[in-house]
């Protein structure tokens, strides 16, 4: 077959078998499980893979909701980015878990672009991958798959993100992201009656904010800290002894956010000096890396967004600042990748994260946009098997 024959073809199976894709969207939302703690979620994913003669290994890279599946052999090795944990906090009382940021779409698109491809295996030379990479919202599993070497042989990788509206946003960049948790151990004292003989660690904190605050004036404008307290003492009459602060903090690219890092923890080193409360602080998640564009990935991606029925509705990202953080930037860094944030035409202005967001993630508006990635995704995939020359342009 004709790279165009094959193309066709891959539409028409993803056609055929719209309605298997979106059982798989269904039951991994209706299933909601947490980061880290995806463990049914995995189980049906990978049951469904092995059905389709991928082989499995589960566990992967010491996650124990990580895993890799693929179909094939040889290069190239096309990996695709299956997310598939949900959020806390939806329903009438705020303790329900809920796929409002899409991630069983993903995990389902992706699912959905194997399938085609194995389908149509027989007609090409490569390894078709399906990653599970746990925990993108608490935790950033792919960080660990990083670390761990899973994308040392993988050629390319996609992902393809639901999000609300119109717009497509393809080449869409995200900000590093460090997440510090500083403690503060003082000394209680009955706040009234000896309060010389505390050490105030609740000062600590509240001086550590204001000396972020102080940064803030010379900092670059993508730059972005924010913080809460977290453990903040006891009792007013008690001096706090104990206390904990978390803060993310942002920027464009990783190499300013490592010295930006380091200033944001001499604030709160300033903070252990004024006071004597005695300062340890952690990294409480991984470090996500900011996204490194392939353009000539964005450019397959986007013709075969098209030929999957997609309108011209392209947002210029080149005019957009970086806005948010995810591990797919560590991705990026080691291997050519493409994310897109693909519109799937609400009109209700809800976006993910939202719980009116919910109800897109599935159903009608879900299945239409799902079916048009999972073909995008197939044909991107088919454009760098049926011609590995262009991986030396990706590279």
């Amino acid at each position: 077959m004709t790279l165009q024959e094959l193309k066709a073809k891959a539409m028409e199976i993803a056609d055929r078998r719209a309605a298997e894709f979106e059982h798989v969207n269904q039951v991994i939302f209706d299933l909601a499980e947490l980061g880290m703690e995806e463990h049914k979620t995995v189980a049906f994913l990978t049951e469904e893979l092995r059905k389709l003669g991928f082989t499995v290994t589960h566990p992967y890279c010491g996650l124990e909701t990580g895993f890799r599946a693929e179909i094939g052999s040889g290069h190239p090795k096309v990996a695709f980015l299956a997310e598939y944990d949900a959020l806390p906090g939806y329903g009438p009382d705020a303790s329900q878990n809920g796929h409002a940021c899409g991630h069983n779409w993903i995990g389902a698109n992706c699912f959905g672009a194997c399938a085609v491809l194995a389908e149509l295996s027989e007609h090409f030379e490569g390894t078709i991958v399906y990653m599970g990479c746990p925990a993108e919202e608490a935790y950033g599993g792919k960080v660990d798959l990083v670390n761990g070497g899973a994308f040392d042989d993988i050629d390319a990788a996609m992902q393809l993100h639901i999000s609300g509206g119109d717009e497509i946003k393809l080449g869409a960049t995200t900000l590093a992201i460090d997440s510090l948790e500083f403690t503060f151990e003082g000394v209680a004292a009955h706040a009234a009656g000896y309060p010389e003989r505390g050490v105030n660690a609740l000062d600590a904190c509240n001086l550590t904010f204001s000396g972020i605050n102080a940064l803030r004036q010379h900092v670059t404008p993508d730059v972005r800290i924010h913080g809460i307290i977290t453990e903040g003492g006891t009792a007013p009459n008690i001096v706090p002894s104990h206390c904990v602060a978390k803060f993310f903090v942002r920027a464009a690219n990783r190499e300013y956010l490592t010295e930006l890092t380091q200033k944001v923890i001499n604030c709160a080193k300033g903070a252990e000096l004024m006071t004597g409360a005695k300062l340890s602080w952690r990294y409480f998640e991984n470090s996500f890396d900011n996204v490194k564009l392939c353009p000539a990935l964005q450019k397959l991606m986007r013709d075969n967004l098209l030929l999957a029925g997609e309108e011209e509705r392209f947002l210029n990202m080149a005019t957009q600042p970086p806005a948010g953080s995810s591990d797919v930037g560590n991705v990026s860094q080691v291997c050519p990748t493409v994310m897109v944030n693909m519109g799937i035409h609400n009109q209700d202005g809800s976006d993910c994260h939202e719980e009116a967001f919910l109800q897109y993630c599935t159903g009608e508006y879900g299945f239409k946009g799902l079916n048009k990635a999972v073909k995008a995704q197939a044909m991107t995939a088919l454009d760098i098997f049926c011609n590995p020359e262009l991986l030396k342009e990706m590279q």
